[in-house]
């Protein structure tokens, strides 16, 4: 167990894919600095891979005082163990106070390792952080019992104080190209960089052109669907909209869409700006995962659908008559003659 008193600074943890920093790394920044501000403490980023010396530079632009570099060719590919290596000896060695991840498959991934290695709590899935002036602790708050309450944790008397966050929950800091800090490379044994798996390849999602959690659009589909050809319809809709295609879980169960599409408490937990659900009747696990979006459409023929009650604007209707209706409007016509 890690005492409180040694510990200060706020970190986040940094991502990189295709050899580029993502986007949600600049997101966290944004988290941080409000409250590295609240505690006059430190902002750093620990950024891990391969080639990425020069790109982690980038993020003093975006709000990091310090910026913690792991480059190694064994960092190329992310295997958890090896990451989950480096991390835990970072927090080791430079205490932060609180330590801060996206909770995308990296962020869910890393985050629950480390928080048993380092026996310190931690809260999934936050969608508001804060700090408690009087305690100078952080609040974490995130939906709770299927998303009907909206509960605030505290880690009290251990550290790091570990959260991670909704992708798109919070936009980057306005970049200040003038803003320079202090970057430190680290480089560890060799033991560190052992590991159980064997990269094999990497598959891409042929079905979207870009992964839910990071889409500021989302068209879902359940059920009332009635049948894998109509999806189509949704992926029309949703490349009109500069989206992606969403899923109830029983349309995963059944084929009708990957399992890369699932939302809800077995799939994955979006906040788009948008959200458009098609004949979804809104059972609570699904929306567990989708009730914090800003603006929701739901489209369903039976008025009583649980859906209605999560929505921003309703329309009690045939997801089928409606959907072709609306591409038709659209200018994209029908696709279930």
């Amino acid at each position: 167990m890690m005492s409180s008193e040694e510990y200060s600074g706020v970190w986040t943890l940094g991502e990189v894919r295709n050899g580029e920093i993502s986007s949600v790394s600049y997101e966290l920044l944004a988290w941080g600095k409000k409250l590295s501000e609240k505690l006059e403490e430190r902002l750093s980023s620990v950024v891990l891979g391969h080639n990425i010396k020069r790109k982690s530079q980038e993020l003093f632009e975006f709000g990091a005082d310090e910026v913690y570099v792991v480059d190694n060719p064994k960092l190329e590919h992310f295997l958890p163990d090896i990451h989950a290596n480096l991390c835990e000896a970072l927090v080791r060695e430079y205490k932060p106070g609180i330590l801060i991840a996206s909770a995308t498959t990296y962020g869910r991934t890393i985050m629950p390792i480390l928080a048993a290695r380092l026996k310190t709590g931690l809260t999934a899935d936050c969608t508001e952080l804060d700090i408690d002036l009087k305690e100078h602790i952080l609040l974490q708050t995130r939906p709770a019992i299927g998303g009907n309450v909206m509960a605030t944790i505290k880690t009290p008397d251990i550290r790091p104080q570990m959260a991670t966050v909704r992708p798109k929950s919070k936009r980057p800091l306005k970049p200040d190209k003038s803003k320079n800090g202090k970057l430190i490379l680290k480089e560890y044994s060799s033991d560190l960089y052992e590991s159980r798996y064997k990269w094999l390849s990497f598959e891409k999602d042929e079905s979207s052109d870009l992964p839910i959690q990071e889409s500021d659009v989302i068209i879902a589909g359940g059920k009332g669907m009635k049948g894998k050809k109509n999806f189509d319809m949704l992926y029309d809709l949703s490349k009109m909209l500069n989206g992606a295609v969403g899923a109830s879980r029983p349309t995963v169960d059944m084929g009708w869409v990957p399992y890369s599409h699932q939302i809800g408490l077995s799939g994955k937990t979006v906040t788009p700006h948008f959200y458009m659900a098609f004949g979804i009747s809104g059972a609570i696990q699904h929306v567990a995962g989708m009730s914090s979006s800003k603006i929701i459409v739901a489209i369903n023929k039976d008025p009583d659908a649980p859906i209605f009650k999560v929505a921003d604007f309703g329309v009690v209707g045939d997801a089928l008559e409606i959907l072709p209706a609306l591409l038709k409007k659209l200018g994209k016509g029908e696709r279930n003659e």
